[in-house]
Formats: structure tokens, C-alpha cells, sequence
């Protein structure tokens, strides 16, 4: 009981990393809300352990009362020992979004849409959906952290 009681006041630990290397690495989290392909989840200390593909989309950690959202696009999240430790293909902090890049990025996938639609190109179609759902969520977590 003891053991459990200081796991929950210590909280979690989370690492998110990328191909460019370490994004957020930090203790005493006190839960961290992922988009996993199944559904949100909250993690808190002693979860149950979790692998879980992610969506596009916010990852949202509470530390000493304080929200910090990340723009997520896709990954794994692992759970376990009171460890998140999250492998995206990229991570970034609300506040570091640049807001006008992201609705640049979203207006050249729409262009790219429509002309993967015109031609009938399946795989073209699929990036260019892709591409237009990273921009959405960039957009989508910058203006979600700038109304908190």
C-alpha cells in the first residue's frame, strides 16, 4: 500500500523521442493522455502496462497542474514499470508550432489531394491524406494551446 501511495505522488516518467532525437524526457508526471489508434488513453502511476500505435494527434502531459500539449504525428506509445516512453515520427511543443508553416504545409496537401483525386492515384491520395492530417493537427494543437 505504501509502495503504491509513492508511485501515485511521484507519478510517471515520460520520454518522447524521434528520429531527430529527444524531445521531452521528464519525472513526476502526473498523467499523460495519448490518441492511440483504438482511442484516448490517461495514463497514471501503475497503469497497466500498454503498446499501443498512436494517432495524429494532441499528446497531452500534466506536471505540477500544468497541461503541456505536443503536436504528435503518429508512433508507438509503451507503458510500463511507471515508464511512458513514446517513439514518434515527430513531436512538437505547442508553442513551437509555426502556425503559418502548418497552414502552408495543409494548403499544399490540399492541392495535393485534389490532384491525386483528378489523376486516380491511390498512393499519391494516401501521403497527400497524410500530409493534410499532420498539418490539421499542428494547427489544431497550436490554437487548442493558445486559448489554455
Amino acid at each position: 500500500m505504501a509502495d503504491e501511495a509513492t508511485a501515485t505522488q511521484q507519478g510517471i516518467t515520460v520520454k518522447i523521442v524521434t528520429p531527430e532525437g529527444d524531445v521531452y524526457s521528464a519525472d513526476g508526471i502526473e498523467i499523460a493522455t495519448i490518441n492511440t489508434q483504438g482511442g484516448q488513453m490517461g495514463i497514471m502511476a501503475n497503469h497497466v502496462p500498454v503498446l499501443a500505435a498512436l494517432s495524429i494527434s494532441e499528446l497531452l502531459v500534466k506536471k505540477d497542474g500544468k497541461d503541456i500539449p505536443l503536436a504528435v504525428n503518429g508512433g508507438i506509445a509503451e507503458f510500463s514499470n511507471n515508464t511512458l516512453t513514446v517513439i514518434a515520427d515527430s513531436a512538437e511543443f505547442s508553442n513551437e508550432i509555426d502556425v503559418s508553416r502548418a497552414k502552408n504545409a495543409k494548403e499544399r496537401a490540399e492541392e495535393r489531394l485534389k490532384h491525386a483525386q483528378e489523376v486516380k492515384n491511390e498512393h499519391e491520395l494516401m501521403m497527400a491524406r497524410v500530409a493534410l492530417m499532420r498539418a490539421v493537427n499542428r494547427i489544431q494543437v497550436a490554437s487548442i494551446s493558445s486559448s489554455r
